[in-house]
């Protein structure tokens, strides 16, 4: 009886917390003018509806369960970072980002982002990340998970001073980064995806250089850590900075437990003009690759431990 009892005062309080939650409206004509107004007048649980339009803007984020989230598809917050880090600087738990571009985000040591993720768990769903120096970068959290769905990552990238390189996906470790169903295209110099998260999930997605882009690695896991790869489609250009390798593994030292390195029916083009190893791991969990497919120039389906099918 004392089981059912705490149990629906749990389920009452979380419907009372749902009921109290409001929906906040940014953008011309609305009570908030501006994004940042709205998130800095939400609470816990609440959702920030963004109009179309293009706002010289940022926010710090300190909410939890707070959903920020565009209407219609040019809800667009760009050039204005907060706190010399990202135009979203994120440090609530469980917090939902969908339906916005973030754009042209530019700080002094070259890392400056669409979103900085430094609190729990994120959801990104149907975000065009544009010409940012970092799309995504995130801070260590050993319990945190990121998860990115049906969003684009345009022209993001680079290596502007010596404090290193910037990347479309960059995050530290973290428990989990599960990207699906989601574009990268034309990356500078860093890498698509580089991630030191105790599990890596890339499924279904489209991460292609282009004629211009100057990526390093589609995907890098630098530290180990659990990969699985399926479903892609990854394309390395005639400019990519690293004509060698799409996805490497390892390559700073094996640091944290790598359970599984799974890769599956992929797909690699190579226009580099060069030959390409598919699959480079320098780990000593054998990679398993099987039913990927490979056109183009030359491609090496693997080097280091592990088999093909």
């Amino acid at each position: 009886m004392m089981r059912i009892f705490g149990t629906t005062v749990a389920a009452l309080s979380l419907a009372m917390a749902t009921a109290c939650a409001a929906t906040l409206h940014a953008g011309p004509g609305q009570r908030y003018a501006t994004p940042s107004q709205a998130i800095a007048a939400a609470h816990n649980g609440d959702t920030v509806m963004i109009a179309a339009g293009t706002y010289y803007d940022c926010a710090i984020v300190n909410q939890n369960d707070l959903t920020i989230e565009g209407v219609g598809p040019k809800s667009i917050m760009t050039d204005k970072p907060c706190a010399g880090k990202a135009l979203l600087v994120i440090n609530g738990n469980n917090d939902t980002v969908k339906n916005l571009t973030l754009q042209r985000a530019r700080v002094a040591d070259g890392n400056g982002g669409g979103i900085r993720a430094e609190g729990g768990n994120l959801t990104v769903d149907n975000v065009r990340f544009f010409n940012n120096q970092d799309g995504i970068l995130s801070a260590p959290n050993a319990k945190a998970t990121i998860r990115v769905l049906n969003s684009d990552f345009v022209h993001n990238g680079g290596c502007v001073n010596a404090g290193g390189c910037a990347h479309a996906i960059y995050v530290s470790p973290i428990s989990e980064l599960d990207v699906e169903h989601s574009r990268f295209y034309d990356t500078q110099t860093g890498h698509s995806i580089k991630s030191r998260a105790l599990v890596t999930i890339v499924k279904d997605c489209t991460i292609e250089d282009g004629p211009d882009g100057t990526s390093s690695y589609q995907i890098d896991i630098p530290i180990g850590g659990s990969l699985i790869a399926e479903g892609n489609t990854l394309e390395k250009g005639p400019k990519s900075q690293n004509h060698a390798n799409a996805i490497m593994i390892g390559e700073e030292g094996v640091s944290q437990p790598t359970r599984q390195i799974i890769v599956k029916n992929n797909k690699l083009i190579n226009n580099t003009g060069y030959t390409t190893v598919f699959v480079h791991n320098i780990s000593a969990t054998p990679a398993q690759l099987s039913g990927n497919t490979f056109s183009g120039g030359k491609v090496i389906p693997l080097a280091g431990d592990g088999s093909v099918h």
